[in-house]
């Protein structure tokens, strides 16, 4: 996750320069359920609207939280499917607080009238985050159900009044990258505390629909876009977050966006970044799916680590015998093709490594997701780039 507001308050008021921290424990994102009442076109669970066997108790749920504490863990995502539909879902949300994690609940919203908004606020979820594709027909095109929309706008609402610290998730592609203009607006006017611009990843259906991922240049639009309206609220006293995921070559993007706007900030910005140090997937983020599953993050569905009711979290976790664990604690890793030969490498660390792997079988390749060109990264012209649509330069020179 690339923290799009905390790096513009460097660029206001700079703090001194440390050493890279890691937390104690990874954030952890939970699947708790895989059912769902949508069957959204870029959902990377591939949940549909029917029970799945196998999921984990309520009691071994606790199990895995009591480990997962011991272990440093700092932060819980509960997640789904729809986490709504679990009927134990409060119950966790109350055990997780007890225990002292950051905890927080990502939903569609549909499903949250005022009942489940007033046991969310008595739960005293640290955020809520809800997701948005764009206006009403966008939105409800991508979730594949019509009056989605008006449900998670209510959504917002109800928690905005009740309190609770909320969030607008949204999934670049190019069939609603004219969209994003009109949602940045929204969470002005709406007082929503924070906006997360996610890149399509290729898994589940995200990787069935990928043909749909944003262009390169798109891309590029929309992070500009982003960087300004955060830069804009800021110089405005708005205390409102901007964070993106998905793509940790928006670190490099923006560190481009300081030398064109902020030059005289560039060299304090390029050694905060090499600090953060871009793709964090089997180091800080992990993951446990419905079953038990553990994978380096959500988009490693099919690619598993271990179980939770084999071996505790905490063993599987700190096990670097498998390969792909072993590859992705490397410091620095060992990436081909541009990402490796790149020069700001030390910032994104090599960029999402399931993207590579779904392209291309290897994980360690480069991940064409990269919008950069070649002079940016540093590049030599000539070394050969994979292409897949929409990943080619010929449709980038284009658009």
């Amino acid at each position: 996750m690339f923290r799009v507001s905390q790096f513009m308050q460097e660029l206001a008021a700079p703090t001194p320069v440390g050493p890279k921290r890691n937390p104690p424990g990874p954030v952890v994102i939970w699947n708790l359920i895989r059912r769902c009442n949508l069957t959204c076109r870029h959902c990377y669970s591939v949940s549909a609207d029917i029970d799945f066997p196998g999921e984990l108790s309520t009691a071994e749920v606790f199990g895995v939280m009591d480990d997962l504490k011991r272990f440093g863990v700092p932060v819980l995502i509960l997640s789904g499917g729809e986490p709504l539909l679990r009927p134990d879902i409060f119950d966790i949300a109350h055990r997780a607080r007890a225990e002292g994690f950051y905890t927080a609940l990502s939903t569609n919203g549909t499903l949250m009238d005022a009942p489940h908004v007033a046991r969310v606020a008595e739960v005293g979820f640290d955020y809520v985050g809800i997701s948005l594709d764009g206006r009403r027909a966008t939105h409800d095109r991508f979730r594949r159900k019509a009056g989605a929309f008006d449900a998670s706008i209510d959504a917002l609402r109800r928690c905005r009044d009740a309190g609770i610290k909320i969030g607008v998730r949204f999934t670049l592609t190019e069939a609603n990258r004219d969209d994003l203009p009109w949602l940045l607006a929204l969470t002005e006017s709406e007082g929503i505390d924070k906006f997360y611009l996610s890149h399509l990843n290729y898994a589940g259906r995200g990787n069935v629909n990928r043909r749909h991922d944003a262009y390169l240049a798109t891309t590029r639009r929309a992070m500009d876009l982003l960087f300004d309206t955060c830069w804009d609220r800021q110089s405005r006293g708005l205390a409102k977050e901007f964070v993106t995921g998905n793509n940790d070559a928006d670190g490099v993007y923006f560190l481009l966006w300081v030398r064109r706007n902020l030059p005289h900030m560039e060299a304090h910005v390029r050694a905060k970044l090499a600090q953060w140090g871009g793709n964090s997937s089997g180091v800080n983020v992990a993951n446990i799916d419905n079953i038990g599953d553990v994978h380096p993050d959500t988009y490693w569905w099919d690619y598993t680590l271990g179980n939770v009711r084999q071996r505790a979290f905490s063993e599987i976790w700190r096990d670097d015998s498998d390969p792909i664990m072993a590859g992705l604690k490397a410091s620095p890793r060992s990436i081909k093709g541009r990402c490796g030969a790149c020069a700001y490498f030390d910032v994104c660390g090599g960029n999402t490594r399931t993207r590579a792997r779904s392209l291309t079988g290897d994980a360690w390749e480069e991940d064409p997701g990269c919008y950069l060109d070649d002079e940016e990264i540093g590049v030599a012209p000539e070394r050969a780039r994979l292409s897949v649509s929409p990943y080619s330069r010929r449709k980038a020179a284009a658009t």
